[in-house]
């Protein structure tokens, strides 16, 4: 029995029953893995004679950049051996900058062979994000796009550094890596339980969290990932994501790849929707993730005029409003499906194929995740904190916050993984976001959630983005504030904001509409609100 037997009995369970909820739910457990490496004993495997397509990357100009499988495998073996040249060794802390070229899938499988903890960042860090990762992280070899080798021309340290593209001063060249042997060999066994990604998390009051991740807990974790996004084995699945953050791994990688499917990747200067609906149609897209903004940025172009082959469309990140869902849905008669997950975990919360989807509602718990909300009290409720319950706990989670060398996970000896997300869930056990622990604030002794808000503020068809926050108020404590980007042919002007004002107290109840006290900053000038009043 190989050691990817476990793991592929849980993955073809998925697979057979991905439209069918209740069977999924009912019948699927996680593999136990002592020893696991995903990229020796799985991909390795799968792709051995493999010459089907695991990567296709699309530039702005037209030039196409394809990987086979097998091409993957033996590209991989010589980057690892290259980088166990460069004394690359098991455990050792490697910092990641690469785009979304070729190479950056060919590290992330070497690193995985070699035992490595990878520390994928984006390129759009400034010097001073990556000289604290350097530091936390204790970083010990860097590889980095040549655009990017710069930035570490004033980080000091005794750490290796590897360019990407074309030669720079002082770094070793990753092209040398095909003067090795396409052949490698482990040092020794990977214990599933090892050390393989460490994410800095986006911080926004405080220094990003060090959130740690194992052999099993992305590589196999993510079967959720792949069974809520629907992907079978021959889709082409394009995720619209920047390298770097953990969505990237989530759907540029291990799920699509855990159903042998092909990543596709598109790259574009700045987005622009009508390219992005153009590559749709013309590569034949089937599966597809994007994040709400790109969602939202899509439905103001004429998608009916666009015959895509997609089967499956998907949307992370945040929750994704339902007129954007609706305006989609009837162009091309398919449901935008919600999902929910963190850096920490894999896909935990979703809407998979096949099943109802309630406007609003990110879904059910996926299989092999016991979801609780938990009251201010810590009791079980039907409104609370998303909880992962530790006593049944889930592949898909992190091994925990690194503090000090150690990885421990808040709340454990309490028995539950607290998310920090608030949410209700229905009769029917689907799970509807409310907001972030901390992002719901009072005004006039009422809760208000910025999600909700925007919510409503984004119906209005002069608005295309909306972001909600609390505005310090001698009275109310707080009032909120909305900050909106309109859609072409819309002015900025007084009429527009009595026009929202009265808008808004259509679509929401009193406490959070009334004569709280609003700002819309849609221009240079800013449009209080008193009883919905502009002054």
């Amino acid at each position: 029995m190989s050691r990817a037997s476990g793991f592929l009995t849980a993955r073809d369970y998925l697979l057979t029953h991905r439209t069918s909820y209740a069977e999924a739910l009912r019948g699927f457990s996680w593999p136990r893995l002592d020893h696991f490496n995903w990229a020796l004993d799985y991909f390795d495997v799968m792709a051995e004679n493999n010459s089907g397509l695991a990567l296709l990357i699309v530039e702005e100009d037209g030039a196409q950049v394809t990987r086979t499988f097998a091409e993957l495998a033996h590209r991989s073996n010589r980057t690892a051996n290259f980088l166990r040249e460069l004394g690359v060794k098991r455990g050792d802390h490697v910092l990641v900058m690469l785009g979304n070229q070729p190479e950056l899938w060919e590290v992330m499988l070497a690193g995985m062979k070699l035992g490595a903890v990878l520390i994928p960042c984006t390129p759009l860090l400034s010097i001073e994000d990556l000289r604290d990762r350097l530091e936390r992280g204790n970083v010990r070899h860097v590889i980095a796009a040549a655009g990017q080798t710069a930035k570490f021309d004033s980080l000091p340290g005794s750490y290796t550094r590897v360019s990407v593209g074309e030669s720079a001063n002082r770094w070793e060249s990753l092209e040398e890596a095909s003067q090795c042997s396409d052949s490698f060999t482990a040092d020794a066994e990977t214990s599933a339980d090892d050390p393989f990604l460490l994410y800095f998390t986006s911080g926004t009051t405080a220094k990003p969290k060090l959130v740690l991740h194992s052999h099993q807990s992305y590589p196999v974790g993510h079967l959720s990932t792949m069974y809520w996004i629907g992907i079978r084995p021959g889709d082409l699945h394009w995720n619209i994501s920047s390298p770097g953050w953990a969505k990237h791994a989530w759907s540029c990688v291990f799920a699509p790849w855990n159903a042998c499917a092909t990543v596709f990747a598109y790259n574009q200067s700045r987005f622009q929707a009508r390219a992005a609906l153009d590559a749709l149609v013309r590569f034949g897209v089937t599966t597809l993730c994007a994040p709400p903004t790109v969602w939202r940025m899509l439905a103001q172009e004429p998608l009916g005029d666009y015959p895509v082959k997609l089967r499956e469309i998907v949307s992370a990140g945040e929750p994704l409003n339902p007129e954007v869902i609706s305006r989609v849905c009837a162009a091309w008669d398919l449901t935008v499906r919600d999902g929910y997950g963190q850096t920490e975990t894999t896909a935990m919360i979703g809407n998979p194929p096949g099943e109802h989807v309630k406007p609003g509602s990110m879904g059910r718990p996926m299989p092999g995740f016991s979801v609780v909300l938990l009251d201010g009290d810590g009791a079980s409720a039907d409104e609370g904190e998303i909880c992962l319950d530790l006593s049944e706990r889930p592949l898909g989670l992190m091994q925990g916050y690194v503090n000090n060398g150690a990885a421990r996970i808040d709340g454990a000896p309490r028995g539950y993984y607290r998310t920090g997300d608030l949410a209700a869930r229905d009769a029917d056990g689907y799970i509807t976001c409310v907001g972030r622990k901390d992002d719901v604030f009072k005004a006039s002794d009422y809760r208000l959630s910025p999600f909700e808000l925007e919510s409503a503020l984004i119906e209005h068809p002069a608005i295309a983005e909306a972001a909600v926050v609390p505005c310090p108020d001698p009275l109310r404590t707080a009032v909120p504030k909305a900050f909106l980007i309109l859609r072409s042919g819309y002015e900025p002007d007084e009429r527009l904001a009595r026009e929202l004002f009265r808008f808004i107290r259509t679509r929401l109840a009193p406490p959070t509409s009334g004569s709280g006290g609003w700002s819309f900053p849609i221009c240079r000038r800013r449009f209080r609100g008193r009883s919905g009043a502009p002054s």
